[in-house]
């Protein structure tokens, strides 16, 4: 006996493309994100409460250097793998090739602690031998997993990009935002939100280079903003963006140029209405 999380039309389309669920799978991990950094501001000039000199600065985790969420970033990061690999480890005890429909949370836990999960489904090829990598992890609903693999390519691996960018509110900013400006642009926020996004980016595709394969498919992109009182400067705000971008990297299969084997999938209105008015167009 076997569970899954796959809705009906989910399992009819993995097991036509020769794949059979096992059962579901999950992973954890909590670590502590205590000694976070980002305790000063990139924007201030000078030591520690010395804010005579301000200059506007985006700091990116990405990026490193003092004031940046770089160690967040990165413990968030060790605890998406390890949640992952344990789910993968279950993946592997029944007997699976790979998992299918993963979904990553992430949540709060006592103490400044992250806590990230996956959970998803373990399919396998019946008559296929397990291969010497790990098993493969996918983002994809089942029929989207189903059309990769008719199409020639295959699920190398489930990928993320964070990124947590901080800004300083400098003079500029805080003459934008002021409600006397009109509707106009906070050119601070914007490159702020940019910077952020890119630096997320970057990230995803080093996460798909490191599993080797030859692009990515994005399933959802975030972005969390949030203030906080500058450690610095009395009286001033900071803004911090925290980008996130999740995706399934995928690798062929079929030779280059020649589409996977599968039955030619037909695409029919069932709109009686759209129907007759395509037959009165022909």
């Amino acid at each position: 006996m076997w569970d899954s999380a796959l809705t009906s039309d989910e399992f009819a389309a993995v097991r036509s493309v020769g794949f059979e669920p096992v059962g579901q799978v999950f992973g954890a991990a909590v670590y502590d994100a205590g000694a976070a950094s980002g305790s000063s501001c990139p924007g201030t000039g000078g030591s520690f409460g010395d804010a005579t000199r301000t200059r506007p600065a985006i700091y990116v985790s990405g990026q490193g250097g003092r004031g940046s969420f770089g160690p967040v970033v990165q413990a968030m990061n060790q605890a998406r793998h390890t949640a992952i690999d344990r789910m993968t480890a279950e993946c592997a005890v029944l007997g699976g090739h790979g998992v299918v429909g993963v979904r990553v949370s992430r949540g709060s836990f006592v103490l400044a602690g992250l806590e990230f999960s996956a959970i998803g489904t373990a399919v396998r090829a019946p008559g296929a031998a397990p291969g010497p990598r790990a098993p493969f992890t996918s983002g994809l609903s089942g029929q989207d997993f189903a059309k990769l693999i008719m199409t020639g390519w295959v699920p190398a691996g489930l990928v993320l990009g964070i990124s947590i960018g901080l800004r300083h509110d400098d003079r500029t900013t805080i003459r934008q935002m002021r409600w006397r400006s009109g509707n106009a642009e906070v050119a601070g926020w914007t490159e702020l939100v940019g910077e952020s996004r890119r630096d997320a980016r970057d990230q995803l595709e080093s996460d798909v280079r490191r599993l080797g394969a030859d692009g990515v498919v994005i399933a959802s992109m975030q972005l969390r903003v949030r203030e906080r009182d500058c450690p610095v400067q009395v009286g001033r705000r900071d803004h911090i963006a925290e980008a996130t971008l999740i995706g399934t990297a995928i690798t062929r299969f079929s030779p280059a140029g020649q589409p996977g084997a599968g039955p030619a999938l037909a695409i029919m209105s069932l709109d009686p209405q759209r129907r007759q008015a395509a037959r009165i167009r022909i």
